[in-house]
């Protein structure tokens, strides 16, 4: 049995993440740009955490797509970080994702529907847009990092997600490492980060935490609920893919 195993053959993106487990977030970027090219996206929230590693893809293709999923229920300071790092780092990629009117005028005609099904609200405002954007692309990059704990203790820094190879360039990196690269390139912080927001989603579901507290304990505060989905597989028998902050 041992052989069989040994024997069978690496998906691409198995083969990818033995080469690049414990590569520098660069170069896992430079290898994932090389492979796909045009055919390569960066889903970014813009929150807390994201000037790292959009300040490393503007290092190695500026032009990169870069998803922002516009929700319609995130801060107004999310909005104006997005436009002010995106400039300054010069990212000409950025594309606004935006739900489907006829989506939202059929599922959340009110906008009250994160009161009563969280799930079925980011469905229609992050899971659908996103799935719609990525289909065009055959791999995509995410901030996601193991430090976050839970089900991401085990992220690999490359993954098979259907047809498509995700990249997580960030998941070896610590809090530590993130500091310290933000500190060395005065990188301009997420402003609700001073305010007690150490990971920051929509408005409605989104809360300040103590410090000392779990990063995402102010997302969904109160509910089981703990990722939105869209780093989650949907697809009938697929195996969970759990992540943190896109």
């Amino acid at each position: 049995m041992a052989f069989d195993t040994l024997a069978r053959p690496q998906t691409p993106a198995a083969r990818f993440d033995a080469e690049l487990r414990h590569a520098h977030p660069r170069t896992i970027l430079e290898a994932a740009v090389g492979s796909f090219g045009d055919r390569l996206a960066l889903v970014s929230s813009f929150g807390a955490e994201s000037a790292v590693l959009l300040h490393l893809a503007s290092t190695v293709k500026p032009d990169i797509p870069v998803l922002f999923l516009d929700t319609g229920m995130l801060f107004g300071q999310t909005l104006d970080y997005r436009r002010q790092l995106a400039t300054k780092l010069g990212l000409t990629g950025v594309r606004d994702l935006r739900p489907l009117y006829q989506d939202l005028a059929t599922a959340d005609p009110q906008a009250r529907l994160w009161q009563t099904d969280t799930d079925a609200c980011c469905e229609v405002r992050k899971v659908a847009p996103l799935d719609r954007a990525l289909a065009e692309f055959d791999g995509w990059v995410t901030g996601r990092k193991r430090f976050h704990g839970g089900a991401r203790l085990a992220l690999p820094v490359v993954e098979q997600v259907g047809d498509q190879i995700k990249f997580n360039p960030l998941a070896n990196w610590t809090k530590a490492d993130l500091d310290a690269y933000a500190a060395r390139y005065e990188l301009p912080a997420h402003p609700l980060v001073a305010q007690g927001f150490p990971s920051i989603g929509c408005w409605p579901c989104t809360n300040p935490v103590e410090e000392g507290a779990d990063v995402r304990a102010g997302r969904w505060a109160g509910q089981d609920k703990t990722e939105c989905g869209i780093h989650v597989a949907r697809a009938p028998g697929a195996v969970e893919n759990v992540g943190g902050d896109i």
